[in-house]
Formats: C-alpha cells, sequence, structure tokens
C-alpha cells in the first residue's frame, strides 16, 4: 500500500501497534518482522495473515498447546555452519538440535485433523519436511548437557579413561604430602590450590624454600605461597598433556560434526523461519486478546463496513483507566463514497476518522482488528491522510498553503482503489472562501470515486454533502443539556458546532453572546439552531427506541416464561391422566384376580355337589349382581333417552357412546384404530369398534 505522505504510519500511530507487536515476539526474526510490518493489496496475502492469526487465537482462547516453546536466535550459528571449516560449540550445537527437536513437536503436533481444522497454520510447514538425522547426528556425540561423549571416538574414550587413572594417581600423591607436611605446620588453612591449571600445595611463606618443588606465585597479603611438589611434577605434566589431547580430539570430532550438519544449512535455516513464522503468528494472537481483535471479512475491492469498531489504542488506555469506550459503526461503499463528519470541537471527529485509517492498515497488514465479526473490509491500493497543522517553515508555506499542496496531490492521484482522510477541510483561510475551495476538492475527489472521510464545520459543506450524490453526512453527539461529548457517530445528519450553547454553558456574558449572534446572518443561525434541535430530537428518538427494545426483550422472555409455565401444566396434566388409567387397570387386575379364585372354587364345588342348581344360583350371583345390574339399565336408560345411535364413521368432535359402560364422551382425537375421547373431565383412550356415533335428541 501507498502511503502519503510517508509519516501517515506515525499520524495513524502505526508504529505504536507495530511496537505492541512486536513487544510480544519472543526471537529476533518474529520481532524483526513485527518493526518491518508489511501493509498487504492482495487479497490472498492479507486472508492467509488473518486466518493464521485467527487460528491461533482460537487455540489460545480453547487453552490448545501448540508446541512452539522454545524462543531460538541462531542466525550467526546457521551462518557459521555454511561456512566450510567452521566449527560449532558443544552449547550451539545443542541449540540446532533443540530447533530439530522443536520442527519434529511441530510436525507431530499437524496430525491429519488437524492439517485440515488448521489449514493456515499447517500452511507453514507445507514446503518442507522433517529430517530426523539431524538430531541423530548430535544425539551420537553430544549428550544431555552439550558435552561430547566418550563414545564419540576410540580415541577420545582412551585419552579420558587414562586421564581418569592419572587424575586418581595424582590425588593419591598429592594427599599423602599434604598428610605430611600438615603434621609438620608447613601449610596454611586452604592446605591446596590450582595454579595454571596444576595442583599445588598453600605453604606458609617461611617455609616456602623448605618444601621441594616449583614456586607458582603468591597470595596478595605475601603470607602464603603455592608450591607445587616435585613428587607429583611428573604427574601433573602428564595429566596436562593428557588435558591437551582430550581437546583435540573434541576440537576435531566437533569440527567433523559440524561438517557433517552443514549438508542440512538450507534446511535448518528453513526451520529456524519456520519457528519464527510461529513466533510471529503467536504475537498477533497475543495482541489480539489483549484488544479483543475478532476475523473480519475481506473483499477485494474499495468497501468499508465497520460493526462496533474501536480504536485499539484508546481501548487499550480506557481498560487500565477503568473507562468505557464508545464504538463507532460506518459503511462507505459504492453509493456512499465519501463521510462528511461535523460537530463541536473534542467531541471525537478525529478519532473516528483515525479508527477507520488505523483499522485499516491493521487488517491488510494480517492483524485482527476489535471490530464485531460481522464487519467487512475492502482493499485499497493507497492511504493519504491530512491531520493537523502542516506548516512548513523550511519552505516558507503557510498552514492554508500547505494545505492546499496536500490538497493537489489528493486531487491528482486519487482513484476508486484510494482511502483519504482529511481533518478540518478548508481550514485556515478565509471561511467563505476556504469553504468554496473545500467544496470544490470535495466534488473531485468524489469523482475520481475516492473513499473518504473528511471532519469540518463549514456549513456550506454540510449542504453540499446532504444535496450531492456520493457524499453522505455525519455528525458527533453532543448533550447540549450537559455539555458533554457523547463520542457517537450518527450517520446521515449533520452536526452543529454548538458555537452559542457552549459559550452559554461557561457563563459567557449574554450580551456579548447576543452581539455575535446579530453579526452572523440570521438563516446561518437558524439553520444551526434546527441542527441543534435536530440532533437532540435524534437522541431522544434514540433513547426511545432503546426503551421499546428493552421492552420488547422483556415480552419475549414473559412469553418464554408462560409457555414453559403451560408445558409444565400440560406435562402434570398428561401424568394425572397416566396415574388415573394406571389404577383403573389395576383395579380391573385385581378384580380378574378375585373373580378367577372364586370361579376355581365355584368349579370345585360343581365337582363336589350332587346338586347342580346350587352351584349354577352361586355362580349367577357372582356373574350377575343385581344391583350393578339394575345400576346399568338405569343408566342405559338414561343414555337412550337423551341420545339416538346413528353409526357410521367417526370423527374428531363428534358425540360417541361407550358400548362397554354406557357413556357419551367428545372425540378430541383419533390416533390409528384408537381414539382419545373425553367423558367428563377425563381424556381416556378407546378402541373405535367399542365406540359408536351418537346425536342428542330434540325435545318434543
Amino acid at each position: 500500500m501507498r502511503l502519503y505522505p510517508e509519516s501517515a504510519y506515525l499520524q495513524l500511530e502505526f508504529d505504536k501497534i507495530k511496537n505492541l507487536l512486536a513487544s510480544h515476539c519472543g526471537n529476533e526474526y518474529a520481532r524483526d518482522k513485527a518493526r518491518q510490518l508489511r501493509i498487504h493489496t492482495q487479497k490472498e496475502f492479507i486472508e492467509t495473515e488473518l486466518k493464521q492469526s485467527h487460528e491461533y487465537s482460537q487455540l489460545v482462547r480453547n487453552g490448545i498447546y501448540f508446541p512452539n516453546d522454545y524462543i531460538l536466535n541462531l542466525s550467526n550459528e546457521l551462518k557459521l555452519l555454511s561456512i566450510q571449516g567452521a566449527v560449532l560449540s558443544g552449547e550451539q550445537l545443542m541449540q540446532v538440535r533443540k530447533l530439530a527437536e522443536s520442527i519434529e513437536r511441530i510436525f507431530r503436533w499437524f496430525d491429519n485433523e488437524r492439517r485440515i481444522a488448521y489449514e493456515a497454520l499447517a500452511r507453514v510447514v507445507s514446503g518442507t519436511h522433517y529430517e530426523k538425522a539431524i538430531m541423530a547426528m548430535i544425539d551420537h556425540v553430544l549428550d544431555n548437557d552439550g558435552q561430547v561423549k566418550d563414545s564419540a571416538s576410540p580415541e577420545l574414550k582412551s585419552i579420558r579413561m587414562n586421564l581418569y587413572r592419572k587424575r586418581i594417581e595424582l590425588r593419591r600423591v598429592f594427599e599423602k604430602i599434604v598428610a605430611r607436611l600438615n603434621k609438620q605446620g608447613y601449610l596454611a588453612e586452604i592446605e591446596e590450590s590450582f595454579m595454571s591449571g596444576r595442583r599445588v600445595l598453600a605453604v606458609f611463606a617461611e617455609q616456602k624454600r623448605t618444601v621441594k618443588g616449583i614456586l607458582h606465585g603468591e597470595s596478595d597479603s605475601r603470607k602464603t605461597a603455592f608450591v607445587e611438589p616435585e613428587e607429583t611434577i611428573e604427574l601433573n605434566n602428564e595429566v596436562y598433556e593428557l588435558e591437551n589431547d582430550e581437546r583435540k580430539e573434541v576440537y576435531r570430532i566437533l569440527r567433523e560434526l559440524t561438517a557433517r550438519l552443514s549438508v542440512h544449512a538450507s534446511l535448518l535455516t528453513t526451520y529456524h523461519t519456520i519457528v519464527g513464522e510461529y513466533d510471529f503468528i503467536r504475537a498477533k494472537a497475543k495482541l489480539a486478546g489483549d484488544i479483543k481483535g475478532e476475523y473480519p471479512s475481506v473483499t477485494d475491492k474499495a468497501h468499508v463496513h465497520l460493526v462496533q469498531a474501536f480504536h485499539p489504542l484508546l481501548l487499550l488506555y480506557n481498560q487500565k483507566a477503568n473507562k468505557p469506550t464508545i464504538p463507532v459503526s460506518i459503511t462507505l461503499d459504492d453509493t456512499r463514497r465519501i463521510l462528511v463528519i461535523s460537530g463541536p470541537n473534542a467531541g471525537g471527529k478525529t478519532v473516528t476518522l483515525k479508527t477507520v485509517g488505523l483499522l485499516q492498515m491493521m487488517v491488510q497488514s494480517g492483524l485482527l482488528v476489535p471490530v464485531h465479526a460481522s464487519s467487512q473490509f475492502g482493499i485499497f491500493k493507497q492511504l493519504m491522510i491530512h491531520i493537523g497543522d502542516t506548516q512548513s517553515i523550511e519552505f516558507e508555506l503557510s498552514t492554508y498553503s500547505s494545505h492546499l499542496i496536500h490538497m493537489k496531490y489528493f486531487m491528482e492521484t486519487a482513484n476508486g482503489r484510494t482511502l483519504f482522510f482529511i481533518d478540518e477541510l478548508g481550514s485556515g483561510s478565509d471561511p467563505n472562501l476556504g469553504g468554496a475551495f473545500a467544496e470544490v476538492i470535495l466534488q473531485e475527489l468524489a469523482k475520481k470515486h475516492a473513499f473518504g472521510i473528511v471532519t469540518t464545520h463549514y456549513l456550506n459543506l454540510k449542504i453540499m454533502a446532504g444535496k450531492t450524490p456520493g457524499i453522505i453526512n455525519g455528525a458527533m453527539a453532543f448533550d447540549e443539556k450537559n455539555l458533554q461529548p457523547q463520542y457517537k457517530l450518527l450517520i446521515g445528519k449533520p452536526g452543529s458546532s454548538y458555537t452559542f450553547s457552549i459559550a452559554e454553558r461557561i457563563g459567557l456574558n449574554k450580551d456579548l453572546i447576543n452581539q455575535a449572534r446579530n453579526l452572523v446572518a440570521e438563516d446561518q443561525y437558524r439553520l444551526d439552531k434546527l441542527l441543534n434541535r435536530t440532533e437532540q430530537d435524534l437522541r431522544d428518538l434514540e433513547k426511545k427506541e432503546r426503551a421499546l427494545h428493552v421492552a420488547i426483550k422483556e415480552t419475549e422472555r414473559l412469553k418464554k416464561e408462560m409457555e414453559q409455565v403451560l408445558n409444565r401444566e400440560r406435562h402434570q396434566q398428561q401424568l394425572q391422566l397416566l396415574k388415573e388409567q394406571n389404577r383403573i387397570s389395576e383395579e380391573r387386575i385385581a378384580y380378574l384376580k378375585d373373580m378367577e379364585r372364586k370361579l376355581k372354587q365355584l368349579l370345585i364345588e360343581w365337582r363336589k355337589e350332587e346338586d347342580k342348581s346350587k352351584v349354577i344360583k352361586q355362580m349367577n350371583a357372582l356373574l350377575f349382581k343385581k344391583n350393578e345390574q339394575k345400576a346399568v339399565n338405569k343408566m342405559q336408560k338414561k343414555i337412550d333417552s337423551r341420545f339416538a345411535e346413528i353409526g357410521g364413521e367417526i370423527k374428531t368432535g363428534d358425540k360417541v357412546k361407550l358400548k362397554l359402560n354406557h357413556q357419551v364422551g367428545e372425540v378430541l382425537e383419533l390416533r390409528g384404530k384408537r381414539a382419545v375421547v373425553k367423558v367428563g373431565l377425563l381424556p381416556m383412550q378407546v378402541d373405535l369398534k367399542d365406540l359408536v356415533v351418537v346425536k342428542e335428541k330434540l325435545n318434543e
């Protein structure tokens, strides 16, 4: 993206965003990339960067571990690795091993499912492979502390074995000498020490000539002399030679290992880049967490659709100060390309302008931004900004002259992929003349199909925006009663500067205010008054709309609660019905069991009794109880007197008679071969074959 002027990223405070991003980076590669953050203009690059940031943010939010723990800065080591004859130390080689280990863990992390789920993150390693021979070569030579193993070569193993033996022999001889001289009282408190890698005795200075050997030096106080006894000189020489042989062999082994690893120098450099890339992506995810960044959609055209967008730096500042931040929502498209924002000073016009510009730069840099996820960003090829006093002393230009030079560049270079921002268009000159030029500039930018935001106090620009296609008005809300800015953008209406209202509220002399009013044209004063009233009416309407929205939500909540109550009531009714049906079924079962027992008893008596008539009477009394028979006959007569059987197909709503107990009810529902019949207050399920349609008789 082309920026005009070159300091545009400073004016929009993009440099502060880059510094915040760099502070989250662990290695130098990622920090360099953060400091030199590129603003892309190709959709595929922007989409990839945003998706990578979003996928890592999802990992962080869901507490999923990603294996990029090591913070590695191996640029120097990898350069040495590619130089013939270079030797890496054990510590440096262990760093290279950590790099290989980190890559191995990353490759293992990306199983088949994760490669699909985190496709953008997997793309970082898609062009390379993991080489297990790198770690194997290092592990063969070095231990976990980076020391060359005894098994690295037969020569080294032999040298170290001899060295071990000589040191034991030296220690035994030395201990005998120390014991002997201690008895004679020649040794100081420390008894022994090392000088130039050789084991020496700490002898009182007055006894230094008594002990035979080589004098290596004296203490600062001159009270102690360091003497190598003659009995250990030869052993010390042998130990020194073996240590020198060990150093040479270790150096040879490390040089050989470095040479073998140099074959993979380019692959290791790729690994280092991959680790740096993941560190950079992690930094972007952390920054997104700080500023509540979301993943908006991106379209390959000039377009701005911000929903609940926050200025990230203002958001961070207010979070620390425990203050609320007011979001802004703006849409610029083919029919509304330029927004003219008016309103009082310190009302948030410039902050709104900077918010849109900074977020656009961040998105095209692949950073998640503090907006609602439904926001949509277009792609712009150039961004131009003019904010504040740009007076040039060097070129002897006044504020307005400098302003016009910038506007000249805007008009000459703007096109359909330009996003521009102008703070206080036309300021610095005579209001009438400056306003006229501002109108011409705005018309020219509109002809070039450029997108942008302009702030102004000029009345003619507000009028122009209201009647020019492609240009719309906007105003920053202001509480005239309390003289407080609301920092909220209202689209579609121009705003007043509240000049006289502010003067009245701060207690300026009313005579002076009236004098000023008299100097202003009546039409202009009336228009400013109308703007004041319109803006306040809009705010009142918004309050009523919010109250209505709350009332609707409360109604919906009560409706859901009522539905839940009704559902519970229906459920209770169904449970009661089932309980009643179960009770009736249990009574029937008990009756049938009792009847079965009595019939079995009658059968036994039938076989025993000679007078069969007695048993028949008992059976008749059991099966046909006279009282019940009378009750049934009485109910049947009563039903027959009120209803007549008409038969036919049974339908929902019909009156039907139950054949078994001669009761009449209404059909509520048909369920296959059964019907739900309401008899009195109780609904029950009855087979269709046990029902007959009836019709109520008319009174004659």
